[in-house]
């Protein structure tokens, strides 16, 4: 049984090498760290932004982003009372396919999914609002197995459902929460249960997986409203665990580099860096309440940290220390963040304005702007454009409901 495990994993990082640079087959990316590996793109914007390519417009409702592979797109829509996993086309913006994946979520905030695909080979996998978890074949669409989080004894938070699962080598793993164990990990070809992690049982929030070598170790960090944990990717037994004081709604993804991990929040929680050390000992680097990062995300390029914190604005911090190194509120409201080739993309939530900015410590140095047309009419009056940018083959990728834009960013 060691030795599957061992070459399971030995799969997991080829697949993670093989990844071309211009894919983009998660949430975040091919390492979760939302930054594009790709170059060659535009440094400065025409007046009127990037050249768009395409519109869709049949996406449905709902937030959830797009995971690019092999030049097909892939997201979740609400279609009348269902789910939808959809396959576009990436450069033409044409429907491939479209398959009902679960029932909708209804919400205050806006109806429909939250969390992007996850594609790995022949497969694609996403996590619905109401927490059902479905594998299709990207070639058709056709549904090879589904799941539900209330079946490990889960239970759909406020907002629904919000993570993007992480395919790992031959596992799906995600967090359906609760007494019975906050994470999973299930077979990716049958959906069956491997483990769930039975000592460390908080509650699912909306925050992601990320999987992580720490001090020799493969683990998968997991943040809740009560802790940042990391957890055995063999068994799922809970290595170390660091608290974290969150309130009402904790979403960002954590942040790993060697042995640190980065954590942040929102509803005045900031944010803190933990050292794993030997033996699994957590100890806190730095807690503050500077980057008190809601939704919109955080990217760490070099030794900085970039992302909208509220109160304060766009932040640039620095990653060892906790400290500010600039931050900016006048020239672009809250919103989400990726960053490629040197550049940060910023969305601005309220309305749909993409800035162009260097990733630079020496503060924001603006180079093109633009806004998302047209925008959703059928956009709750309490949401907002929520889907995080993407940067993927060139192609700068929007959504906002039922449109899904694409935009030529490649130098000339």
């Amino acid at each position: 049984m060691k030795f599957f495990t061992i070459v399971s994993l030995l799969v997991c990082f080829q697949f993670e090498l093989a990844v071309h640079s211009s894919d983009w087959p998660q949430w975040r990316g091919p390492d979760r760290s939302d930054v594009s590996r790709e170059t060659g793109l535009l440094k400065n914007w025409p007046a009127s932004g990037p050249k768009r390519l395409w519109v869709f417009g049949e996406a449905g409702s709902g937030y959830s982003g797009p995971a690019v592979v092999d030049g097909k797109l892939y997201t979740l829509g609400a279609q009348a009372n269902a789910v939808n996993l959809i396959s576009i086309d990436a450069n033409t913006g044409k429907l491939i396919w479209s398959v009902e994946a679960a029932e909708k979520l209804k919400n205050d905030w806006g109806d429909g999914p939250r969390g992007t695909p996850s594609v790995a080979g022949n497969r694609v996998y996403a996590l619905t609002g109401t927490g059902t978890l479905v594998c299709a074949d990207v070639r058709d669409g056709k549904i090879q197995w589904k799941r539900t989080m209330k079946e490990f004894g889960g239970q759909v938070p406020g907002w629904g459902y919000t993570e993007s699962v992480l395919i790992d080598g031959d596992r799906v793993v995600c967090s359906p929460g609760g007494s019975k164990g906050t994470l999973v990990a299930l077979d990716a070809k049958t959906g069956e249960l491997v483990w769930q992690s039975k000592e460390f049982t908080d509650a699912a929030h909306y925050s992601s997986i990320v999987s992580a070598e720490v001090n020799g170790t493969r683990q998968y960090v997991k943040l809740t409203d009560k802790h940042v944990a990391g957890l055995s990717a063999i068994d799922g037994s809970l290595l170390w665990t660091s608290d974290f004081p969150g309130r009402t709604a904790v979403i960002p993804t954590p942040i790993v580099q060697d042995n640190h991990v980065y954590v942040s929040a929102g509803y005045g929680v900031g944010s803190k860096l933990v050292k794993i050390g030997p033996s699994n000992r957590a100890v806190d680097v730095y807690s503050n309440r500077l980057m008190k990062n809601h939704h919109g995300g955080v990217v760490k390029v070099a030794d900085h940290l970039y992302g909208y914190s509220d109160g304060v604005g766009w932040l640039c911090q620095d990653f060892r220390t906790g400290e500010e190194t600039w931050s900016e509120r006048k020239k672009l409201g809250k919103g989400a963040v990726t960053c490629a080739d040197g550049m940060l993309y910023c969305l601005e939530e309220d309305s749909g304005s993409v800035v162009l900015i260097e990733a630079s410590p020496r503060g924001w140095k603006e180079h093109g702007r633009f806004s998302i047309e047209p925008q959703s009419k059928n956009r709750s009056s309490r949401g907002r454009v929520w889907t995080h940018p993407v940067v993927s083959g060139g192609r700068l990728f929007l959504r906002d409901q039922e449109f899904v834009h694409s935009y030529d960013v490649r130098e000339r």
